[in-house]
């Protein structure tokens, strides 16, 4: 329990600097059809974003392997107001399945960045040449120390979001289920973790995509956790629009 009260003690650049963001994300959850690879050619690729964590941490959605997801390498608020970030394939060795999936890469929102208003993004980089803009949520204010609590946001992909949770790098939750709860609420079900799991004590963001058809509401969703020791009935509004 000591280690853990020490890295919850670290602000949230050092975080996410602390972990290998490539294993950080769970098996996805979705139609893997819903945005296209990066060109190797640096041609235009989509990009989608989601809040994240009051506003602290923007979720970057791209496709490709799931076991190679590149890591924010910079993040800089330009003078125009446009956020630019900078993406970096792991290393050219590193072995990754061939499987062509939405994946999330964390960026830490830098300072200036005010979460109620829309955010321009650029996404550059190791085959990435992409723009989009993050619509911005009332009530998100950004900024401090993480909370360490779930927390999801609506991507611009009807359906998609992108779900935040903390915990062991080694034993980050894996769903199962996502489905329409109620007119203004979806319930995410993780499969029951076995009974021997021998976990790393750190605490490390876990990130996945997960997709949902048929909700009725387009604003203030609330989202259930559940299926999981872990997660018994948790809610957490899902930030945005869908």
């Amino acid at each position: 329990m000591v280690l853990a009260r020490r890295i919850l003690a670290l602000p949230i650049a050092l975080v996410l600097a602390g972990v290998a963001l490539a294993g950080c994300a769970t098996p996805v959850a979705g139609d893997p059809s819903s945005s296209p690879t990066a060109g190797d050619d640096g041609t235009e690729a989509e990009v989608d974003a989601a809040w994240l964590d009051d506003g602290r941490i923007i979720g970057l959605v791209t496709t490709g392997s799931s076991t190679c997801i590149p890591a924010a390498d910079e993040a800089m608020l330009d003078d125009d107001g446009t956020l630019a970030v900078t993406l970096v394939e792991p290393e050219a060795d590193t072995p990754c399945t061939s499987d062509l999936v939405p994946r999330v890469t964390l960026v830490e929102v830098p300072e200036g960045v005010d979460p109620a208003e829309n955010l321009p993004i650029t996404v550059t980089g190791d085959g990435y040449e992409a723009s989009t803009e993050l619509a911005g949520v009332a009530g998100l204010t950004g900024g401090g120390m993480t909370d360490y609590l779930p927390s999801a946001g609506w991507t611009e992909t009807a359906g998609q979001f992108v779900l935040l949770t903390w915990g062991s790098s080694s034993c980050a939750p894996v769903i199962a289920e996502v489905a329409v709860s109620g007119p203004a609420e979806v319930t995410v079900t993780f499969q029951a973790p076995p009974a021997d799991q021998v976990c790393t004590m750190d605490m490390a963001p876990r990130a996945t995509v997960a997709v949902v058809e048929g909700l009725e509401a387009k604003t203030d969703v609330e989202l259930v956790l559940t299926g999981s020791p872990e997660f018994a009935d948790v809610r957490v509004p899902i930030y945005g629009e869908n």
